[in-house]
């Protein structure tokens, strides 16, 4: 410690804190940097106490760049001491507003994220990629000078991924990883500042994700979540002349399509249950939805983006399909998969969206059989071709908009939940317990994304057979079926 109390920088091991924001993209990232300082010889540390702690940020909408800035005033009134090294989208998207913060030593973007580490730590490349040793880390902590690292993120193939696991406070109660296996977006919705931050979309080779996942599978794992910026265009960057440009882990003679990588880790590993996170509609052909229905390895859950109901909005947003086209996904969907969760991203007051559009949205939500929503009100992103749009509905507008969706998801959801009371179904264990007046209870995840409470206390990572015997507070309540 020095000697007013903060850590100091000439430390025997330098210690390291990641704080992530946004999406489970965002998180992936960070798993990635920790494995970066972790393979060094860096310990973690918390937020208070850490040499270097980087910011990893998001930039979807304005009360994530706010997120960010308070959290760098933050470390800096709790952590005096310490590098603040600002990464991710924000730092893509806006580096000088960020160096200029008080507190910031080096603002590195997603562009040379791959790289935070060794420039943090003011490694040098060589060509044997061997690392600095510990002892000679300390000296390169001590540097006080600003910096910017951030080039043209379309320029970048680099795609970081590692697996995020969900936050528990003993590492042997970890419970259901998520593994980014795509990154980036060639879309260009009008909206979205993404696409400018994350650069075109890019694949983990199929070599790479089932290595990943059987090494997942080996340490005891029984559920993965596979994720991206847009997960359902995995593989098409991949592609050269008809034929995959990289080696591939499978008997197939083409991978081409998400579909592909969904049979490679059904048929190459071992995993227990499969979720797949947010595709678009165009990319839910009916090969996926049959694969999904079918396979029991395969989480009965659906993430289906829709933004607006409205035609007219959908063309200003510069979406790809059209609401007649979403619907009839859905409506697949829930026909092949009875008892799945079907879910989508809404948007509310989008510029120009006037009462009969966003009154198209309300209808074709209310007639579709969504179990839960996921609403945003629009934010205006510098840059994109939504924010010089005229006609921006008033904040207050929108903000009601948002409430009056958000009420209606929880009549769906609520519906939903209470059809399958006395029905049996799977959920994997997590690590969480509570007790009320009732007893004791564990915390699950059910295969159609439900949230379940377990009487009694259980071991997690476990899936169980329950039949649920009532909802109450947006989760069921369910006794353990006996094994036969």
């Amino acid at each position: 410690m020095g000697a007013d109390g903060g850590m100091s920088y000439h430390s025997l091991v330098p210690t390291y804190h990641v704080e992530n924001f946004g999406c489970r993209a965002t998180q992936a990232d960070g798993a990635t940097l920790e494995r970066q300082f972790e393979s060094r010889g860096l310990a973690r540390a918390s937020a208070a106490q850490a040499d270097l702690v980087i910011l990893n940020t998001c930039t979807v909408t304005n009360s994530a760049d706010q997120d960010a800035r308070a959290a760098i005033r933050r470390v800096q009134r709790h952590n005096p001491l310490a590098k603040i090294i600002v990464t991710g989208c924000y730092a893509q998207r806006a580096p000088e507003e960020i160096a200029n913060l008080p507190g910031v030593t080096t603002v590195i973007g997603n562009s040379h994220k791959h790289q935070l580490a060794e420039i943090v730590l003011g490694e040098r490349p060589r060509e044997d990629t061997a690392f600095l040793p510990v002892s000679t880390l300390t000296e390169n902590l001590g540097r006080t000078e600003d910096s910017i690292f951030v080039s043209d993120i379309f320029a970048h193939t680099e795609l970081l991924a590692a697996p995020v696991f969900e936050h528990t406070t003993h590492e042997s109660d970890r419970t259901r990883p998520n593994l980014k296996v795509q990154d980036g977006c060639d879309n260009r919705c009008s909206f979205c500042i993404i696409p400018s931050v994350r650069g075109h979309s890019r694949s983990l080779p199929l070599a790479q994700v089932i290595r990943e996942m059987n090494t997942l599978v080996a340490a005891g794992y029984r559920e993965v979540v596979i994720s991206g910026i847009n997960l359902g265009r995995w593989g098409r960057d991949l592609m050269w002349g008809g034929r995959p440009r990289l080696p591939k882990l499978t008997r197939s003679n083409a991978v081409q399509r998400f579909e592909d990588l969904i049979r490679a880790i059904l048929s190459e590993t071992d995993l227990e249950k499969l979720r797949i996170s947010s595709v678009e509609p165009m990319d839910w052909s009916d090969d996926l939805i049959a694969l999904v229905a079918s396979s029991p390895r395969i989480a009965k859950h659906a993430h289906v983006p829709l933004q607006s109901g409205s035609d007219a909005v959908l063309r200003r947003m510069h979406r790809k399909y059209r609401p007649w086209h979403y619907r009839e996904k859905i409506e697949k969907i829930r026909a092949a998969m009875p008892s799945a969760a079907i879910g989508a991203d809404v948007m509310a007051g989008f510029p120009g969206e006037t009462h009969a559009e966003f009154d198209a949205t309300y209808r074709l939500i209310a007639d579709l059989p969504f179990t839960y929503l996921h609403v945003f009100t629009y934010s205006a992103r510098p840059g994109t071709p939504a924010a010089g749009m005229p006609d921006q509905v008033p904040v207050q507008v929108a903000r009601d908009r948002n409430r009056i969706l958000r009420d209606l998801a929880g009549e769906k959801k609520l519906a939903f939940m209470q059809s399958l009371v006395g029905q049996s179904l799977q959920a994997i264990t997590l690590n969480t317990a509570l007790d009320d007046s009732d007893g004791e209870f564990t915390e699950a995840l059910t295969d159609n994304y439900q949230k379940l409470y377990l009487k009694g206390h259980h071991r997690p990572n476990r899936w169980i057979t329950a039949r649920v015997r009532a909802v109450r507070d947006e989760a069921f309540v369910a006794d353990l079926m006996p094994t036969t």
